[in-house]
């Protein structure tokens, strides 16, 4: 189960949208903020650092961990999957982090029926045509996959409401303040 000294935050958004650029920035503003390190079964992109941006793991290894009840939620997205491991999540809680699961919208829909009340922020693009310009701009993947994320994009977008808070990542800074505020109230 959840350890709940800690604050967990589901944080979602679609490929592109700066997602990872935002908590890089967060973690810079804020020490205290941990963001949970998922399992893959993708191959890593160039600059990827196993450990640091996912645990790289074979479809087996992944199987096994689902079979063990090692996630605390996971999903295809794809062809590849992509999990939450629980061990890692409960440690950083236990010790009062504010830990940041970074998840895909069908995981974080798993989430949500698990802990209701969970803290939940989607990561909204500017528009659906600077969202397209982003991932092209990457130069990372192939036409196909470009294709493949921009369709799903369109689902997940469309998910934004079940989330407690949208922040729209047309301006960083005001972006990453934007989560900072959010995590802070109360």
């Amino acid at each position: 189960m959840i350890n709940q000294n800690g604050k967990l935050v589901l944080y979602s958004g679609s490929s592109g949208v700066g997602k990872g650029t935002i908590l890089k920035k967060l973690c810079e503003k804020d020490p205290n903020v941990w963001v949970s390190v998922s399992n893959t079964t993708r191959q890593p992109r160039v600059g990827e650092i196993n450990g640091v941006h996912y645990h790289f793991i074979t479809d087996e290894e992944f199987e096994k961990k689902i079979a063990e009840g090692g996630f605390l939620e996971h999903a295809g997205y794809c062809g590849h999957y992509y999990g939450t491991p629980l061990d890692p999540l409960n440690e950083k809680l236990a010790e009062g982090k504010t830990v940041f699961l970074e998840i895909e919208v069908e995981g974080a829909l798993q989430v949500m029926k698990q802990i209701p009340d969970i803290l939940s922020i989607f990561i909204v693009p500017p528009s659906f045509e600077e969202l397209e310009r982003r991932l092209r701009s990457r130069g990372t993947e192939d036409e196909s996959t470009i294709e493949a994320r921009l369709e799903k994009a369109k689902e997940e977008i469309g998910c934004r409401s079940r989330y407690t808070y949208n922040v729209i990542n047309d301006d960083l800074d005001k972006a990453v303040q934007e989560v900072y505020d959010i995590i802070h109230q109360d």
